[in-house]
């Protein structure tokens, strides 16, 4: 197997590696679930490795490359259980895009799972015009010609289900306790409710977060809350490096993994979903092709108390920005 590099404790196994040098070896039916960032194909460039997915010629070849791993993730997840994608909407000229969640659905269908939902990621767009300067998000542009204008570009899950039995139901029999997000909890249902062990039916708390984690948009997702990643940057031309939102991933290992089960991501940036899986209880696999990428995931993973990053306003905080208004007015 041609890793470059690897870490094995007893909480997590990270490799610096091809993916497909890795994967084909994770036994069978030993994955409880699997979340993870895809590299997006003719979109960015992480690396002139000749074995990086995203170095491929065509957006064609990259999708074809990539059947390889989601056949791979199918191979080694357990009966019953899931498979989590985020992806957004790539672009394909200045007005119109690439349907990548669909081109992934497509994916996963070929490898054996079935498609099992979606949740957007709300954005603000207002802060995606001001961080990337988007002609298509321009008030300036929507007074000229609306018909040049666009929506804000969202995040999207995509998830996945295997057929068969799930031996292992994920089970919440006390309840949904913790919530993930900007929206405070009310402090009388925390209260009230917070070791609440009797009839779930009644249990207020619970079904307060479980309404915002079955809602198919997810508004509230605190943008800010990444694992360190500037120093993975091996250039400041290097704009694309950014983690998933922890809150997304700890939804995620909330709704469809156990405590215990091995969680797995295969392009494993600077090692968030590891590291949160390790935050509740679950083992998690790593694998990363950059070597950049890798070292900060394996920083991150070693250090005590980590400081998590905030790099940014949350969904609903008051922006002013004098260049923004002045744009956009």
């Amino acid at each position: 197997m041609a890793i470059i590099e690897e870490e094995l404790t007893d909480e997590y196994a990270i490799y610096n590696a091809d993916t497909m040098e890795v994967l084909p070896k994770i036994p069978d039916q030993s994955v409880g679930f699997s979340v993870y960032s895809p590299p997006f194909p003719q979109m960015y460039a992480y690396s002139n490795d000749p074995r990086d997915m995203s170095n491929c010629v065509t957006y064609e070849e990259g999708m074809e490359q990539y059947q390889f791993i989601v056949n791979e993730i199918y191979r080694a997840t357990k009966p019953g259980r899931l498979s989590a994608v985020h992806c957004m909407d790539l672009p394909k000229s200045k007005l119109t895009k690439r349907h990548f969640p669909g081109d992934i659905v497509r994916a996963h269908i070929n490898a054996g799972f079935d498609y099992d939902c979606m949740i957007t990621i709300w954005k603000d767009p207002w802060l995606i015009a001001r961080r990337t300067r988007m002609k298509t998000l321009r008030h300036m542009d929507l007074c000229k010609d609306s018909a040049q204008v666009q929506a804000g570009p969202a995040d999207y899950i995509m998830v996945f289900i295997k057929g068969g039995e799930n031996k292992e139901p994920v089970q919440h029999l006390e309840g949904l306790k913790t919530y993930a997000g900007e929206t405070p909890i009310p402090e009388d249902l925390v209260k009230k409710y917070r070791n609440f062990k009797g009839d779930q039916k009644t249990n207020r708390l619970s079904h307060w977060i479980w309404r915002h984690y079955a809602s198919p948009v997810w508004m509230d997702i605190r943008t800010g809350r990444l694992m360190p990643y500037v120093e993975s940057k091996e250039n400041e031309e290097e704009k694309h490096v950014c983690p998933l939102q922890l809150d997304v991933i700890e939804r995620l290992l909330t709704l469809y993994s156990n405590e215990g089960d091995t969680v797995l991501t295969p392009f494993m940036g600077v090692g968030s979903e590891v590291f949160q899986a390790n935050q509740m209880n679950r083992r998690g696999i790593g694998i990363e092709l950059k070597p950049s990428y890798y070292r900060q995931a394996k920083r991150n993973l070693n250090t005590p108390s980590l400081k998590i990053e905030d790099d940014g306003p949350g969904l609903f905080d008051e922006i002013e920005d004098e260049e923004l208004i002045e744009e956009t007015a």
